[in-house]
Formats: structure tokens, sequence, C-alpha cells
């Protein structure tokens, strides 16, 4: 079955950076797009980051030029590089991935930015 575990994560101070890991299993994980998601405290889950099969990457507006998605197929790995990390980055992230209609998630990795 599909499997996402994640690792990276903690507290950072604003302006820090982070890198957050994810690790796929169970899928064919080169041709699948690959998400980054994050759910602040009272808000909803948001998509983060996208990276496709060919490495074409996408962002939310709020973290373009901060945030960089990367995979490594040859190790079935999804990053995220948070840069620059703002206040209003803290909460949970999740990595994804839609496999035949269906949505895989990671376990959630919590992110908190303080000084």
């Amino acid at each position: 079955q599909v499997r996402l575990v994640q690792s990276g994560g903690g507290l950072v101070q604003p302006g820090g950076s982070l890198r957050l890991s994810c690790a796929a299993s169970g899928l064919t994980f080169k041709i699948h797009t690959m998400d980054w998601n994050r759910q602040a405290p009272g808000n909803q889950r948001e998509l983060v980051a996208r990276i496709d099969s060919r490495g074409s990457t996408n962002y939310t507006d709020s973290v373009k030029g901060r945030f960089i998605i990367s995979r490594d197929n040859a190790r079935n790995m999804v990053y995220l590089q948070m840069n620059n990390v703002k206040p209003e980055d803290a909460g949970v992230y999740f990595c994804s991935v839609n496999r035949a209609g269906e949505v895989y998630w990671g376990q959630g990795t919590q992110v908190i930015v303080s000084s």
C-alpha cells in the first residue's frame, strides 16, 4: 500500500530555514505528482507546493521565492526547503500524492516559527 513518511520540521526562528522530507513507498514514485500542504491553526489545509513527474514546480503565492520543492526519484523522496521562514508559515505540513483518484497523506510535521 502507499505510504508517505515525513521527517524534519520543528522550531525555526523567523528568517531561518528548515527542510522537510517525505519518503514514499508502495507506488511508482517517479510518475506521480507530489504535493506539500499545510494547515495552520483554525485554517483549512492548503496546497503549498507541487512538483510533477518532470520536475516542474508550482507554489502558492505566499511562499514563492522562499520555498523550494524538489524530488529524488532514485530515493523516492520529496523535499520542501523552507527559507526566510515567516510566522505565517507555521502549521502542520503534509506531503501527499494522488494515485488513481485516491489521495494519500503523510503523517504531518509541525513547523513552529518563533524567536
